[in-house]
């Protein structure tokens, strides 16, 4: 059977190899494609997904424009690590495939209404605003939703925007603190999972390997993503956070994590964006998140190639 899945995101180089990723795999249906701004403004997000589209050979996916901005903040994007553009280091063709003219918030709520309860799979790569903004304006959907797994916050890594935040949660807390409260079966991709999937010389250079279009694109993004993380961290590679929640609809057993309380902070201007995770159970806060630990870097990294290869 196929996983329905609607992908939430604001590609991003690594948005673009998750995307790839679900496109490349048999067992999940792609019902649409929700661009929010985040990485870079919302007009070039929703470009850039149907970049990835047309180069994966899907323009018939649809692919939908959503908020252009936070709930309750101005919007903070990060060409410093994705280019102007969102999608530096591979150039590739403008998109010919057109975008929908529907909303991206209205697409979820009509989705998650015509599909039978529990059978869509909301996957968020970015700040939480579509979602956020869906579950405010039609509260029926939240029973509706089978799960949303995300990439954002941290615990034992903290923050990579400031000191106690991860970008996206801290781009957008209102709408990360909707959903952590929503009563959604939620799992969590943290930084302290993708700071473990590091994209070394050897497996950038398994990407090129493949000796295809897409191939050479993700070489190129991650060549390009990896000069900004590699001079903040020293490490010997950089982390590819986005395709780890594509990877764990796929293979679940990469990963292990616990169901925990998270909370997120949106008052102070300290701590703006923290995911408080009490992962040690230290608090009565009832858990609302499987929040992820760590993951099998090579396992991550051969399910990726294999399934770019067939792009």
């Amino acid at each position: 059977m196929t996983r329905k899945i609607i992908i939430d995101t604001d590609p991003g180089q690594d948005d673009a190899v998750a995307i790839l990723l679900a496109l490349a795999s048999p067992e999940l249906e792609v019902l649409g494609i929700t661009a929010v701004a985040g990485n870079v403004p919302l007009e070039l997000t929703a470009r850039n997904a149907r970049i990835v589209c047309e180069l994966a050979g899907r323009p018939d996916i649809a692919v939908f424009a959503g908020c252009d901005r936070p709930m309750a903040r101005s919007l903070v994007t990060a060409e410093y690590v994705h280019g102007k553009t969102g999608l530096d280091g591979h150039p590739l063709p403008e998109p010919r495939m057109p975008l929908r003219a529907r909303h991206a918030v209205d697409f979820i709520i009509d989705t998650l209404r015509r599909e039978p309860a529990g059978t869509v799979t909301l996957c968020a790569l970015g700040p939480l605003t579509n979602l956020a903004t869906a579950f405010e304006r039609a509260p029926d959907i939240v029973e509706r939703v089978g799960e949303v797994v995300l990439m954002g916050g941290a615990y034992f890594q903290v923050g990579n925007v400031t000191p106690a935040a991860e970008f996206n949660i801290y781009v957008d807390p209102e709408a990360a603190k909707i959903v952590f409260g929503a009563g959604v079966r939620l799992t969590v991709m943290p930084l302290d999972v993708t700071h473990k999937a590091l994209v070394t010389r050897a497996r950038l250079d398994a990407f090129r390997a493949l000796g295809t279009r897409v191939g050479e694109a993700v070489a190129g993004w991650t060549d390009f993503f990896e000069r900004y993380d590699l001079s903040k961290y020293g490490w010997e590679g950089a982390p590819l956070h986005d395709p780890t929640v594509i990877a764990w609809l796929l293979r679940p057993e990469l990963f292990s994590g616990r169901f925990v309380n998270v909370e997120i902070e949106t008052l102070s201007d300290l701590t703006r964006g923290m995911t408080v995770a009490d992962w040690w159970g230290v608090t009565d806060r009832a858990p609302n998140a499987t929040f992820m630990g760590d993951i099998d870097a090579d396992g991550f990294f051969g399910l990726l190639t294999e399934r770019l290869a067939r792009l």
